[in-house]
């Protein structure tokens, strides 16, 4: 068939019009979400099958950087929804006045503590860990660690999430006696990064002992990687909790998907895809449970917790005793 300049005029006029007419959702979260190895391009595929609208997901580094981005922006920021916050971010987060009410059901969570709060949706949680190599012997615990030879990596508590989660870790399980815990554990600092991925690599290339991770950390290695070569050290003291969260953003101008998309990260496709993509805990345990290899992950004799509104004073003090230790 021929087509004259003008059918091929209104063909593209009426392209862009088409296009338009697809509503956009568009979602903040941390950059290895949205990596093609990470949960973002599975979950964008299977939501967009349902919601007859393009999801976005923008990367924005770590967790910490993600709310700093969503508070400069404040109620004209492109966000819908957010997701990877935690529950060390959660009163900083409610400070800003930027999120709704979450539209659930009563969904029965799978977590080690009871969740009541009504704007941010749990959607997979996990362990702190110092991960190491099979055949180095760990230390039981942060007084051996501080007293030992072992080399670490770490991430500033300032721009990652890990990093935020040891520095309340030490301080809830050591209290006052923090500060000399980090005074002992400057000497087996290799180096503190920025984020979660440059320290992780860092370790994978032979920089350090140990590295800040995840109880789950070695699940990856074993079923993604088919090695068993790697472990989290138990430490006596217990392990500190992380709980991932989203929330919709109330300035959206798609409220009902943001709440679609809310409900969407509870199914049983996302939850059973965060487990092997992020390596995390699921909220809700998938119907098919979990995949085999993480019956071998340790389990702490004690969660570490603290409640999200002592967060902020907490880490306020906390922060100022990481800093005078390591700068001594």
């Amino acid at each position: 068939m021929r087509y004259t300049v003008s059918m091929l005029a209104l063909v593209g006029l009426a392209a862009p019009a088409i296009a338009q007419d697809r509503p956009v959702l568009d979602v903040y979260t941390y950059d290895s979400f949205t990596s093609e190895w990470g949960p973002g391009p599975a979950i964008e595929a299977a939501f967009e099958e349902t919601c007859d609208c393009d999801l976005r997901f923008t990367g924005l580094g770590d967790a910490a950087e993600l709310l700093s981005r969503v508070q400069i922006e404040g109620p004209r920021t492109e966000a819908d929804v957010v997701v990877g916050l935690d529950t060390n971010l959660m009163a900083k987060a409610r400070e800003a006045g930027l999120f709704t009410t979450a539209e659930l059901t009563s969904p029965e969570f799978d977590l080690p503590l009871d969740w009541t709060d009504d704007t941010f949706v749990p959607f997979d949680w996990g362990y702190f860990a110092f991960v190491h190599r099979e055949g180095f012997t760990p230390p039981a615990n942060f007084r051996e660690l501080a007293e030992s030879d072992a080399s670490i990596l770490i991430q500033d508590p300032r721009s990652s999430t890990p990093g935020l989660g040891l520095l309340l870790w030490v301080k809830t399980a050591y209290g006052d006696e923090a500060p000399a815990i980090w005074e002992g554990l400057s000497d087996n600092i290799v180096t503190v990064t920025q984020g979660w991925s440059e320290a992780y690599g860092l370790f994978l290339e032979g920089e350090a002992d140990m590295v800040l991770s995840y109880t789950t950390s070695p699940a990856y290695h074993l079923i993604a990687e088919e090695d068993s070569g790697f472990a989290a050290a138990p430490f006596d003291e217990g392990h500190y909790l992380q709980i991932e969260v989203a929330a919709a953003v109330a300035s959206s101008d798609q409220p009902r998907l943001a709440q679609d998309f809310l409900r969407f990260l509870l199914s049983d496709t996302v939850q059973s895809t965060l487990v092997t993509t992020n390596w995390m805990y699921p909220a809700i345990l998938p119907g098919d449970g979990l995949p085999d290899g993480f019956e071998t992950l340790i389990t702490p004799d004690r969660a570490l917790t603290l409640d999200p509104e002592d967060v902020p004073a907490m880490t306020e003090t906390a922060l100022a005793e990481w800093r005078a230790a390591l700068a001594r």
